[in-house]
């Protein structure tokens, strides 16, 4: 079934305003549909090539635009469309030391989401991903505020926490760059190995997710189906990611991003 222990499973959604059901067809989407699916796809692939901030506004547009269970494994396969363009861009630039550290911590937090995601509703999930998603709004900007060009490193307990924090909240919201920012930071790592460690954890982590989805029902032949699809805008989201990052003011284009963040998270929260 779709999602376990909810009614029929639907092959994919119709959105009118206030209005969420099932379609027979995954083709069978009408226009708005249609331009919030590609905004999303675009801005998936945008968010892998230097705007890091979109994924947030990503795991939000879909969670309004489907029920929000199926969006957390609806975005998966396109975020692993683009974890490879990155990888293959930034790739000989990973600090392996600093991912072995992580990933042990980082598996147990998608265990705790797959637990957690696999007992609630869609309407406790919406709450659950909107108030994640305001959270690391929240501690994106105090990170920000506090940020003074220190980045001395934690303690031992650093790397468990960020692992279990960004495991269970790419599980339930596709939503730990923030989390794994911070970490990065703190390794004190150079711009260029900062991309391509990131680029090599998110891709293998997105590929550990894959069997609890489908375990789930959150991937489904067809959603996949229209995954596919929206693989070529992915794609060109990367694209124009790399090419907009040294044209855009980085500060004006993260202030943009993180109210939409806001506003989509809220939605969720306040249904």
């Amino acid at each position: 079934m779709w999602c376990r222990g909810e009614g029929t499973p639907p092959t994919f959604f119709r959105v009118a305003v206030g209005d969420l059901a099932p379609l027979d067809d995954p083709m069978d989407l009408t226009p708005w549909q249609i331009v919030i699916a590609l905004a999303g796809a675009l801005f998936v692939g945008v968010s892998k090539t230097g705007f890091g901030g979109l994924g947030l506004v990503t795991s939000a547009i879909f969670a309004n635009l489907i029920p929000a269970k199926q969006a957390s494994g609806f975005v998966l396969p396109m975020l692993i469309f683009g974890d490879l363009v990155a990888v293959a861009s930034y790739r000989q630039h990973a600090r392996w030391q600093h991912l072995w550290r992580l990933f042990p911590w980082t598996a147990a937090g998608v265990l705790i989401g797959w637990v957690t995601l696999g007992r609630i509703n869609d309407a406790q999930a919406k709450v659950l991903i909107g108030g994640m998603v305001l959270a690391l709004l929240a501690f994106h900007l105090f990170r920000r505020w506090r940020h003074r060009g220190d980045t001395a490193e934690h303690g031992v307990w650093f790397a468990p926490v960020v692992g279990v924090l960004a495991g269970f909240t790419t599980l339930v919201a596709n939503a730990a760059g923030a989390l794994m920012a911070v970490y990065l930071l703190a390794m004190r790592l150079p711009k260029m190995e900062f991309a391509g460690t990131g680029a090599v954890f998110f891709l293998l982590l997105n590929l550990f997710k894959v069997p609890f989805m489908v375990n789930l029902g959150l991937i489904t032949p067809q959603s996949f189906k229209f995954n596919l699809l929206l693989a070529p805008v992915v794609l060109l989201g990367t694209v124009g990611g790399r090419w907009l990052l040294p044209r855009v003011n980085q500060r004006w284009f993260e202030n943009i991003t993180l109210g939409l963040g806001a506003l989509a998270g809220l939605r969720l929260l306040l249904g």
